[in-house]
Order: structure tokens, then sequence, then C-alpha cells
């Protein structure tokens, strides 16, 4: 479990072939952090595959092992020995995640009550990110707080004696509040309850249950969320847990194909859990040959193969609603929309201001770059597409340290006129390390610039 790489790796993408063939996308971002994060908890043996061996990923497997969970990899497997809910030591040493997000919110949830120090820090990209969210209901179960700069890494916190339940209304739509309040009421007694009013993806609601957690989940009339958690419950950890594919990985795969004429590409194993299909839904309403084959359960979760064709796309508006299904993929389809007739709509996107980078300023910044025609506002993006892809790239896309944004255009530059280069590719690995590989496998052009 390495460090990430420092040294930039500027790539360019151009117009070749057709894509043709299947492949397989790795496991879920988001299921991979909590296989680690319940499976070093829970008392017994978890055995993983499938999961994302991305940096973020490894880093909250990092974490875990420093808490006394026992982490190998054993073949395609990963076997973990948890030590029971409750029974975390304090970590020696500071806990580093690198670039990782949810790596790092949800290890605060979940070390939050315990009556010890932890001190969380990060690379450069995720000491800018904003943690309030997680800390300030933290704070009500009686957490203490101290960081040099306003609830940013480096910071540590304490856990009290012992933590107060508390019933928690998230104040924006946001799965890792959800789940960080969720896994801090794991160590704290009684009841904690959090409602949330938009619903977001439910990876740890169902996987709580799947691990042994007493939980609860009722939705009323306004589809209003209530989830209600039993604290310091035995966790039991789950011999063959199989990871599904990340969709939002998929997603990049899948663009490429719809925008790449004479493309015909089958992406197996992808996750269809309904709380993050908004993209595939999008790209449908647009015209998008994309059929679902084979659905299936895997860990609890939907799963099926896509077979994606080369497809005339459509401009359309993306209601605001579906933001929460599909906020990571906006960037990668505001690159499909550059090659839709007419104009694209994207509303409800203040969140993506506080991703890895400012997502939305990124977006924008590289469309302008490469001769697309759109506008950004505070919270919506509109893209004006050309279908034939006539006079788009040439351009070189900064991309903040942020593997979505280099995802995106590297894309863009297998259907554009001209080439698209982006100034860095190493951070890709944080997410989708094979991404290179199953792109130039399935015929896509990628070369390597001088920096």
């Amino acid at each position: 479990m390495t460090g990430h790489a420092s040294t930039p790796r500027p790539l360019t993408s151009r117009r070749a072939g057709a894509l043709q063939g299947r492949v397989r996308v790795p496991g879920d971002k988001s299921i991979s952090h909590r296989a680690f994060l319940f499976g070093g908890l829970a008392s017994g043996r978890t055995r993983v595959t499938g999961l994302l061996e991305g940096e973020d990923v490894l880093a909250t497997g990092r974490a875990m092992r420093q808490m006394g969970a026992r982490i190998e990899r054993e073949g395609e497997a990963w076997v973990i020995d948890g030590v029971g809910n409750g029974a975390l030591l304090e970590p020696d040493g500071v806990l580093d995640f690198g670039n990782a997000g949810t790596g790092s919110r949800l290890t605060m949830g979940l070390v939050g009550p315990y009556d010890f120090t932890t001190t969380f820090v990060g690379d450069a990209s995720l000491s800018r990110r904003p943690m309030g969210r997680v800390l300030d209901p933290l704070r009500e179960m009686g957490v203490q707080v101290l960081a040099r700069s306003r609830d940013r890494l480096p910071l540590s916190i304490r856990g009290p004696r012992v933590a107060a339940p508390i019933e928690y209304r998230v104040p924006m739509a946001s799965a890792q509040v959800k789940s960080a309040v969720l896994l801090a009421g794991l160590n704290t007694p009684g009841t904690t309850t959090v409602i949330e009013p938009v619903m977001t993806r439910d990876h740890t609601e169902k996987m709580l249950e799947g691990f042994g957690a007493s939980v609860s989940v009722e939705t009323d009339g306004a589809g209003v969320r209530t989830i209600r958690l039993t604290g310091q419950s035995e966790l039991k950890g789950v011999a063959d847990f199989v990871v599904p594919g990340d969709p939002s990985s998929a997603a990049f795969l899948v663009v490429a194909a719809l925008l790449v004429p004479g493309s015909d590409v089958v992406i197996e194993n992808a996750l269809m859990n309904p709380t993050r299909t908004g993209l595939v839904e999008t790209l449908r309403e647009m015209g998008a040959s994309i059929e679902i084959l084979n659905p299936r359960l895997s860990g609890g979760e939907d799963v099926a193969d896509l077979h994606v064709r080369h497809s005339a796309l459509k401009g359309v508006t993306v209601p605001p609603e579906r933001a929460p299904s599909m906020i990571d993929e906006y960037p990668v389809l505001a690159v499909a929309a550059a090659f839709a007739e007419g104009e694209t709509r994207m509303q409800g996107l203040e969140e993506l201001r506080v991703k890895e980078s400012d997502r939305l300023a990124a977006v924008a910044a590289g469309l302008l770059a490469n001769g697309v025609t759109h506008e950004e506002g505070e919270d919506w993006l509109t893209v004006t597409g050309r279908p034939d892809g006539r006079g788009l790239g040439g351009g070189r896309v900064e991309t903040h340290l942020d593997h979505r944004i280099a995802m995106s255009f590297l894309v863009m530059g297998l259907a554009s006129e001209k080439p698209v280069g982006i100034d860095d590719a190493a951070m890709i690995a944080t997410s989708f390390p094979e991404f290179e590989g199953l792109v130039t496998g399935l015929g896509g052009l990628l070369e390597e610039q001088a920096a």
C-alpha cells in the first residue's frame, strides 16, 4: 500500500478507429472503502473480491490496519480479520488519507466516539476540502476537534468517555455525512437517527445490514428517509463479499463508446443501484443506445452488463433532483453534451464546487480550451454541442489533480476533430488505475507527452 506519485505525467488522446470489445471495470469505490471499514470493524473474517485497488481505497485499508485490523492480500482476494465493534485501537502515528475524501470522512465518523485521539492528514488537494459537514454532527455527539485552519486537514479528533446518540437531519444531499453519522452510531449507546430529506446512495445502510448491524429505514410519503441504528451491537464478518463494478468508472467507457463512430462495447458487472444510475438514465434520454443485459444481485446490490453502441445524442435538461445519483458523472456528461445536437442544461451542481477541485469551474475551463460553446452559473452549466465533433479539441486541460477531470477530457479527445491534452494523468490511479489500459485495449489512442 504505497503513497501516490507526484511527478506530473501529461497525456494526449486522439481520434482513431471505433472502440470494440468487452471490458470489466474495477470495483465500486464507495463499496470498496466500506468493505475495509466494516470488515476491519466486524468480528471474524471477511473475504473481499473485486475490490478497487486505487490509492484512495488502499489508504482506508491502511488506516484500519493502524487501528488493529489484520488485512492481507491473498491471490485475487483481500482477507480481513476485524477487531470487533467497539474494539478499535488508538492508532500509532497519523492516518494519512492522501487524496481520499470518502475514506477520511467515513473514518472520522467511525473513530469519532472512541475515547482516544486520532490525527488525520492528506495531500494538498484533500487539505483544501471542507470537513465541517461531517465534524458538526460529531461535535453534537461529544467529539472534540482540533484543527489549525477551520475544519480542514490536518486535524485531530478526540472522542468523549461515552458518546451521546443524536437525531441528525442531514442539511445537504450527502451520502458521506449520512454514513459518517451512522458509523459514529456503531460505538454509541442507544439509537442514532439520521433523517435524509433527499435520498443519496444507500450502500452504508445495505452493508451495515449485511454485516449484522441493527438498522431500520423508513420512507414517508414525501420521500424523506429516517434511518435508525442501534449502537454497540455486534458486527460479523462476511465470508464472501463481492464488490460490484464502479458505475462512475464505467461512465467514462460508456460515454467514449457513445461518441466514437462505429463503437460497440460491453461493460460487464456494472453496479446498477438506483441511487447511482442517473447518468445512464440521462444518456438514454439523450438517445443513447445502452442495453442493460443480465441483471442480477451481487453482494446485496443490483448489477448488470451494459451493451453500448455509438449513438446520435440530442441535448436535454437534467433535473436538479437527479444530481445526487450522478454527482461524479457531470464532468463526463458535459463531454457527451459537447457532441449532442442542441443544448444540454445541468442544474443543482453546487456540490461540484467542493470536490477534489472546484469541479464545475474545471469542467468549464476544459470546455473553453477545446472550443465547446457553454455557459457556467453558480450551480448550473449549459453545453451546446456539435454532433460531428468538428472544430472541437486542440486544447490542453488543467486537471487540478482531479482524476475525473483528467479522464473526462481524455474521453473527449477520442471523438473530437483535434487531439485533447491533459497536464497530468498521474492521479487517475487514485480511482481507476486500469483506465488507460482498458481504453487502449478497446482501440483508443493515448499518447504520453513531454512535461
